[in-house]
């Protein structure tokens, strides 16, 4: 897997966010992969919670300035980026005024959701392939992690499917027992076929609750990791029914069977 390049993508990644099962196997994978000599990026959205001056997150200037189309309006996109101490690795944050600015990550002070987070999902999805794009960096590997970033897999499938940077990229996404309870803004089936224009590729999303929104993930994927010793058994029986390599959960063993896992899928090119 030397100088193979990885594209770790996450909702959430400590030391930004407090640590969780999904933050910290976020982390540990990425930082894995670049002990041994892996190329990696790693993508996460800007939260108004976390400290840009006690991270040093500072904007770069010729990522940002471009405006993504979501729901038929044009969003700023602003791009920043940190060092995670010691590991000499950089972060990217996708970030927006109107989606990201907020003191919270998912939920409002009532513990609700809030009532555009499907618009930040699809925000996300689409400023981590162009600034990407931007870079001109080809990942062999796209590692998915947290729901937030699950749109991710359908919009590379689907809208960015002629985008010669991503033919040969192999999609991965873990899943984790943490989820939401209820369901996302009920127009984000709608505002996904948008931009896919191929009803098809919705109907998975027309009830936007978790399950679903990672089932459209897991479809358009190219294998899955249970992140979680245990996952929900709908989203079980659902993987069983795809063929697709499955790496089960890790509880000791994670950096070589990550980084086994990835070899594997892409020697199957």
């Amino acid at each position: 897997m030397k100088d193979k390049r990885i594209l770790f993508v996450s909702s959430e990644v400590v030391p930004y966010l407090p640590e969780t099962e999904l933050s910290k196997t976020a982390f540990a994978s990425a930082k894995n992969a670049h002990s041994k000599g892996v190329q990696t990026r790693i993508f996460m959205p800007r939260y108004g919670v976390i400290n840009e001056r006690r991270h040093q997150l500072h904007e770069v200037i010729r990522l940002s300035g471009m405006n993504l189309v979501v729901n038929d309006i044009d969003m700023p996109l602003i791009i920043k980026v940190a060092s995670i101490p010691k590991e000499r690795m950089q972060v990217y944050f996708i970030d927006n005024e109107e989606y990201f600015k907020r003191k919270a990550v998912f939920t409002d002070e009532d513990d609700e959701l809030f009532e555009d987070n499907d618009e930040r999902a699809i925000f996300f999805a689409k400023g981590v392939v162009e600034t990407v794009k931007k870079l001109n960096w080809a990942p062999d590997v796209i590692h998915i992690h947290g729901w937030m970033a699950s749109l991710l897999p359908l919009y590379l499938k689907e809208f960015y499917k002629e985008e010669p940077l991503f033919t040969e990229s192999k999609i991965v996404t873990s899943l984790y027992k943490n989820g939401f309870e209820g369901e996302l803004n009920s127009d984000l089936a709608e505002k996904v076929q948008f931009d896919l224009n191929n009803p098809e590729k919705i109907k998975t999303i027309q009830t936007p609750n978790h399950n679903n929104i990672l089932k459209s993930a897991i479809e358009n994927s190219d294998a899955i990791i249970h992140g979680s010793e245990t996952i929900d058994e709908d989203l079980a029986s659902f993987i069983e029914k795809q063929e697709k390599p499955v790496l089960e959960y890790q509880e000791e063993n994670l950096k070589e069977a990550y980084l086994n896992f990835y070899a594997e899928l892409i020697a199957a090119n």
